[in-house]
């Protein structure tokens, strides 16, 4: 059993080991990925992918190779309540930030836009990126044990088309290797939460449905029939092709038994929701999955990471699942190159629990808040256990009623509705993430006050700990985003005109640290001019102020104005946030 060395193992090739695959390699870090399935993702899964991950994606390179293979943004944004494709409409929501209320909050805030890409057509693009980094990725290799010593991580794999095992020995791993994570659970990972909450089937079929939704474009179609009362109605429609390419989702009770999930029930299931006998419905595959609501405990475990799922497992509400594993990717993976190449102290890699931990929870908790969130359209439908169908149609049809109990729950439909927004336009949980630890060194200042609802509004700011705020910039004729001017890797200085002693600092300091230091000057008659005054109204600090940005753009420190010793200040902030 020949042993193979790395500086980090990844275990896992979904949306997290992928990403953090392609951003070791993209950094020059010698790393292996294995995952014990033959290839990328073979079903739709996942999908709603939001702007924090667009913003990774980006900095890899792949964003336009993501954008061309994904139904775009102005597709995904009407969600649909009926009681049938064909029967009446009951509500509708605009989602996604496509409504005239929220379009303006979303396009100002990041250069780029939501999209909608399923599971098996995202990957692909992750992992051609990944190779054309040089990733070293290993597929149809699964992990049979894992163990660490206070030096090393020892890896056994089983090779699943030869039967040879191999010994891996790494400096670190990052298992990201999903809900049943065999590292998680043989390294003693704990979790909090609860496990099984419910039962779902997903049924991925075709069927041409054009004729029902192409004038109401978007992701989700909510079918609510009398006679199922789990979950709101009988089963929700995620787009994964417009308009004839479609993963038909419903919830059931386990305690009542299995539905019957063979081709034929399924089939008749959905010529049911879909309410055309007309409408031709191929079944492609059907699976189950469990609701869970979990998250570790702690991230690390000695020289052990956890991301993605085998991190945190919620339902699918929110549309959280993978933008979150991805973006544990780009926090961890940038810690990891720079540990690694001995720019910064062990420490460091401890500030990945500490920043991301928390943002895991947060994502569990609201998942599972937006589930329960749905209960209150089915009370308004008047939906309830132990109805008969007879009585669950009379019911919907005294929602249309001319009386004060039709206008009472019409009302209390409409509450219902709005309140979904917690689940489809919730931009302050897709953006507005804020780190506290070690590698964020505060300047004194307290945290803004939000000026509306922090789970539905992203609020700009350049606090410590908080991603850098877009802005539209102009370099040479080309409009840039500050989004574009950092990251990929490096640390930036950002300053304005008056600062020309802090991009000296810089460059002083990059050579001490032997550290890649950008150092951006933002102003009129500089490399990056402001010419719409964006960067202005977001920046928070003077023209002569400083801003050290993270490789994941996130804010490591500022400085409202220009310090009597900058290469003196930077270096205690370096030294701080690098664990130096």
């Amino acid at each position: 059993m020949p042993a193979c060395e790395t500086d980090v193992l990844v275990v896992g090739a979904g949306p997290a080991g992928l990403t953090a695959s392609a951003l070791l390699a993209a950094q020059g870090v010698r790393a292996v990925t294995i995952t014990k399935y033959p290839g990328t993702a073979h079903s739709p899964r996942a999908h709603i992918t939001n702007q924090r991950t667009m913003e990774v994606f980006r900095d890899l390179g792949i964003e336009d190779a993501v954008r061309d293979v994904a139904v775009p943004n102005e597709l995904m944004g009407d969600n649909v309540w009926a009681t049938s494709f064909a029967g009446q409409e009951l509500a509708r929501l605009k989602t996604w930030g496509s409504g005239t209320a929220r379009h303006a909050d979303y396009a100002a805030a990041s250069p780029s836009a939501m999209c909608n890409i399923p599971q098996h057509i995202l990957e692909p693009v992750l992992r051609a990126g990944a190779e054309r980094h040089g990733a070293d990725l290993r597929f149809s290799t699964e992990l049979v044990r894992i163990s660490q010593t206070p030096d090393a991580v020892h890896a056994v794999v089983l090779d699943r088309e030869t039967g040879a095992e191999q010994e891996i020995v790494a400096r670190y791993v990052i298992g990201a290797d999903g809900g049943r994570s065999t590292v998680a659970d043989q390294l003693g990972f704990e979790f909090d939460g609860e496990s099984g909450l419910g039962r779902a089937a997903n049924v991925w079929l075709e069927a041409d449905l054009a004729r029902y939704t192409a004038h109401r474009p978007g992701t989700l179609y909510w079918m609510c029939q009398p006679g199922n009362d789990y979950w709101v109605g009988s089963g929700t429609f995620i787009c994964v092709k417009p308009w004839t390419e479609w993963v038909m989702l419903f919830m059931y009770d386990p305690a009542e038994g299995a539905p019957d999930l063979s081709p034929d029930a399924v089939r008749e299931r959905a010529s049911t929701i879909i309410g055309d006998p007309d409408v031709e419905v191929r079944i492609k595959a059907v699976s189950e999955w469990q609701i869970n609501h979990l998250v570790a405990r702690s991230y690390r475990r000695g020289r052990v990471f956890l991301a993605g799922d085998a991190a945190h497992r919620h339902p699918p509400a929110n549309g959280l699942g993978t933008n979150t594993s991805v973006q544990d990717a780009f926090n961890l993976a940038w810690k990891l190159a720079s540990v690694v190449r001995g720019e910064a102290g062990e420490a460091l890699l401890d500030t990945y629990d500490a920043e991301r931990q928390p943002v895991g929870k947060q994502v569990v908790d609201r998942a599972m808040r937006s589930v329960e969130d749905m209960r209150p359209i089915s009370q308004a439908f008047g939906f309830r256990p132990g109805q008969s169908t007879e009585e669950g149609w009379r019911s919907l049809a005294g929602l249309a009623a001319d009386t004060p109990e039709g206008q009472a729950r019409r009302a209390e439909l409409r509450a219902a509705v709005e309140l979904q927004n917690y689940q489809f336009n919730a931009h302050g949980v897709e953006l507005g993430q804020r780190y506290a630890s070690a590698a964020v060194a505060s300047d004194g200042a307290p945290w803004p006050i939000p000026a509306r609802d922090a789970e539905l509004y992203y609020q700009a700011t350049t606090h410590p700990g908080a991603r850098l705020p877009h802005a539209w910039l102009e370099h040479a004729g080309t409009p840039v985003s500050t989004v574009d001017i950092t990251g990929h890797g490096r640390f930036t200085v950002l300053t304005g005109i008056g600062g020309q002693d802090w991009l000296d600092a810089a460059g002083k300091l990059a050579t001490e640290f032997g550290l890649d230091l950008a150092a951006r000057q933002i102003g009129l008659g500089c490399d990056y001019t402001d010419p719409l005054g964006d960067w202005e109204r977001v920046r928070e600090i003077s023209e002569r102020g400083c801003l050290l940005v993270r490789p994941d753009h996130h804010v490591a420190w500022r400085s409202a104005g220009l310090a009597d010793d900058p290469a003196g200040v930077l270096r205690e902030v370096l030294r701080q946030v690098l664990a130096r």
